[in-house]
């Protein structure tokens, strides 16, 4: 994806963030879903090249290594507000989200923080452009990740 498309997708995004924000209440459920999965996605997009190159499977650009990682720090801000009540498995079938996550919101919350916090390390360290440290700090970011998803996710 070239970075204009990017941010437009990015924009939009976070524009049905601040939508959701102030009524969320007024939102269909299927709607919030919607926009969760979305920001999922635009992680995922960023995140998975971030993680072949880490691995090898891709040579090593450390640019592009800070602007994915910018992206992930970006929409990691936008993924708690994704999941107010009414939006779960309960109520709505199209999710991979737990109930757990409406169970223990607490856990849930200090999940999510985690992940917000390393996303934004691994944007900070990306842009020194140290491989070594690069690789360290996406693997504690890929470790929230999983953490939350071994808890809070549907396989």
């Amino acid at each position: 994806m070239n970075k204009p498309w990017a941010m437009m997708l990015a924009g939009g995004i976070l524009g049905m963030g601040v939508l959701t924000t102030g009524s969320a209440a007024d939102q269909k459920p299927e709607d919030v879903v919607k926009y969760r999965q979305s920001v999922y996605t635009v992680i995922g997009w960023n995140f998975k090249p971030i993680g072949a190159m880490v691995k090898g499977e891709i040579p090593f650009d450390a640019a592009a290594v800070a602007r994915h990682a910018q992206y992930v720090e970006m929409m990691s801000k936008a993924t708690f507000e994704g999941f107010p009540k009414g939006t779960g498995p309960d109520v709505v079938k199209n999710t991979e989200a737990k109930p757990e996550i409406w169970t223990k919101p607490a856990e849930f919350k200090n999940k999510m923080d985690s992940f917000q916090q390393e996303a934004a390390k691994l944007a900070e360290v990306a842009k020194g452009s140290d491989e070594k440290a690069i690789k360290a700090q996406f693997g504690k970011t890929a470790e929230t990740c999983k953490a939350c998803h071994d808890e809070f996710r549907k396989d």
